[in-house]
């Protein structure tokens, strides 16, 4: 283990060069791939998982949450990406070094999380996909899902593009999986319109369009785009960091509208196949497959079912160990093997489910895939807002800040997200404690948690506002100028002079009769320092006070006799705390110190008398060399 490049995937960044003078097209060939990387996050085995649910329970109700989704996708992606290009920074790098190390600690743990709870669908999808098309048991499947960590290490030594090329023919394979089932299917085109109107049924259909939004608005996805935007080599000028953001956009907007066709798909393809024909329990993958030949009556519907559910296992379960990665270096500077990387992410994923199959038996998985979702969409909050403000903030991303008609779009997509999961987890706490058997346990266990979460959400929001406030305060001008009344008196009457017997004396001296002439009344301080001065103040009748004294004597006899009205006093102890004292109590109305221009150690050493004293005296003070 060991420090990352400070380069954001360093193996493969800016590993794609953008050859000047290339035609749009060309030009958009280039830059399309990262996109298509994060787009199999939105396609996993977690989103079959809701779609299924959705579609069969609810029939073509909740397509309008497939569609909002993409948008926020979309906006929220294009961020990302933004972000990437502008700064040269991923999401995590450019939080640790926005938030304080605690902050970013807690952030690495909740987003690890999510990449676990993103994993541990891409297993279980793997799993069902292996038994469903080759009949092999699904505990053999889940181990034999540890094998793909050697595929990521394959296709890394090939290059991004080709890694991209690989993924994008998972993506097609499912993509014409579906088009078939949805020719099969024959969808009711009147009641499937009737899905993009805005409704949610019952709770169960909040928790399922939850679900959805998790599944879809993937966190990690977040940090990976700024990092893969990274791999391509563009000028770093505004022309081309702005050419670089439109074609990002273009090709995020093409990836993400084919990731919500094959959701939508899934969705659909479940209503029609099991709402319309009354089973409105189907929400398990397995139960799924089972009946879509009986439903479709062609046995070619499950074996496509079966491949494309593979293909989305495959595909997402590669940008889930570079999102892995991405987080790690980005939060803690960390390093390890991709493949020790890969396999450590795996093996927590892997228990879970070993447990749940162990445990309740396969029909569980379901349930265990919808949850994973709903995990992913909890931890949203706290990926959505730091992107918010590092692309909102002008003084970062300079021109590239996010404007505010898109800063009110961002942030009406994060008040929907955290909204709907702050809801969800208070309904499921409720439940929780209303049907346990005992209630103390869920206060002080997942009570104490849900509130924590809360309070860090509430500090990653706030606190960028706050510090921003902060600077503007420092940074805008103190006001109009008044017009000057300038006071013609006379000069000070009482100055306050501090000496120490050293050549600076003269010049505090000479600085302190300018102001006041000889009209005016001087009282030369000094203070004895010693440390039985500290301790016993005036009483102290050692050879330095008597010494002290004699010196005092001596210069007001010099200036008494040049005709000036001279005072001594002599003060013990501390100089930040006696000089203030003297001068307070003489009714003085100037202070006059020399400064020896103490510097680094030697304020360690002596101290910063010069700023103490000029905080606790009620006169002006002037400070002379």
């Amino acid at each position: 283990m060991k420090p990352n490049s400070d380069k954001s995937l360093s193996e493969v960044h800016e590993s794609v060069v953008i050859t000047k003078n290339l035609s749009f097209g060309k030009k958009l060939f280039a830059f399309m791939g990262p996109a298509y990387l994060v787009s199999v996050g939105y396609m996993d085995p977690g989103n079959w998982a809701t779609d299924i649910a959705g579609g069969s329970q609810f029939g073509y109700k909740l397509l309008w949450v497939l569609v909002m989704s993409n948008l926020m996708a979309l906006l929220l992606q294009s961020l990302s990406a933004r972000l990437g290009l502008v700064r040269g920074l991923d999401l995590a790098q450019a939080s640790r070094a926005s938030y304080p190390p605690v902050v970013n600690f807690l952030n690495w743990i909740l987003a690890e999380i999510a990449i676990a709870a993103c994993d541990l669908a891409e297993v279980i999808g793997m799993a069902i996909g292996l038994q469903l098309l080759f009949h092999i048991p699904l505990l053999a499947g889940i181990s034999i899902t540890v094998a793909d960590t050697l595929l990521l290490l394959v296709l890394q030594r090939y290059g991004i593009r080709k890694m991209e090329a690989f993924i994008l023919v998972l993506v097609a394979t499912i993509g014409f999986a579906f088009i078939a089932e949805l020719i099969f299917a024959k969808p009711d085109g009147i009641e499937l319109l009737k899905g993009f109107i805005p409704s949610i049924p019952n709770n169960n259909a909040l928790y399922i369009a939850i679900g959805i939004i998790g599944a879809t608005v993937m966190p990690h996805n977040l940090y990976l785009h700024s990092s893969l935007v990274q791999t391509r080599k563009i000028e770093r000028t505004p022309q081309g960091i702005k050419e670089a953001i439109k074609f990002n956009f273009i090709d995020s907007f093409i990836a993400l509208n084919a990731a919500l066709f094959i959701n939508a798909a899934i969705l659909i393809l479940a209503a029609a196949a099991f709402f319309s024909t009354g089973l409105v329990h189907v929400s398990e993958i397995q139960d799924a497959h089972k009946l879509l030949q009986d439903v479709l009556g062609t046995s070619l519907a499950p074996a496509l079912f079966a491949i494309a559910l593979i293909a989305a296992g495959q595909s997402s379960t590669l940008t889930g160990t570079l999102s892995g990665q991405v987080v790690m270096e980005g939060y803690l500077n960390l390093r390890i093997q991709p493949w020790l990387r890969r396999l450590i992410t795996r093996l927590i994923a892997i228990i879970p489910a070993f447990i749940t199959i162990y445990v309740l038996g396969e029909e569980s998985l379901g349930s265990l895939l919808i949850l994973s979702q709903v995990i992913l969409s909890l931890q949203l909050g706290f990926a959505v807002i730091p992107l918010i403000h590092l692309t909102s903030d002008k003084k970062l991303m300079g021109e590239f800040a996010s404007k505010m008609w898109l800063k009110i779009l961002a942030w009406i997509v994060a008040a929907i997200i955290v909204s709907l999961n702050a809801k969800l987890v208070i309904d499921t706490l409720l439940e929780w404690i209303h049907t346990s058997e005992s209630p103390l346990i869920i206060y002080l266990t997942a009570v104490p948690l849900a509130v924590g979460a809360g309070v860090l959400l509430f500090y990653v929001t706030f606190k960028p506002i706050i510090n921003k406030a902060k600077q503007k305060q420092h940074q805008v001008p103190d006001g109009k100028p008044e017009e000057l009344k300038i006071k013609m008196e006379n000069k000070y009457n009482r100055i306050a002079i501090t000496v120490d017997f050293s050549t600076t004396d003269s010049n505090a001296i000479s600085n302190a009769i300018a102001q006041g002439g000889k009209e005016a009344e001087y009282i030369l301080i000094h203070i004895v320092e010693t440390a039985g001065a500290r301790m016993m103040g005036h009483e102290i009748k050692d050879f330095e006070t008597e010494s002290d004294s004699i010196n005092l004597d001596k210069y007001k006899t010099e200036l008494t006799s040049q005709g000036f009205k001279i005072q001594v006093k002599l003060g013990f102890g501390n100089p930040k705390k006696s000089i203030p004292e003297i001068v307070n109590s003489c009714n003085c109305d100037l202070l006059v110190m020399g400064a020896h221009g103490h510097r680094a150690l030697k304020d360690i050493i002596f101290g910063t008398t010069l700023d103490a004293v000029r905080h606790n005296v009620k006169v002006p003070v002037l400070i002379v060399k």
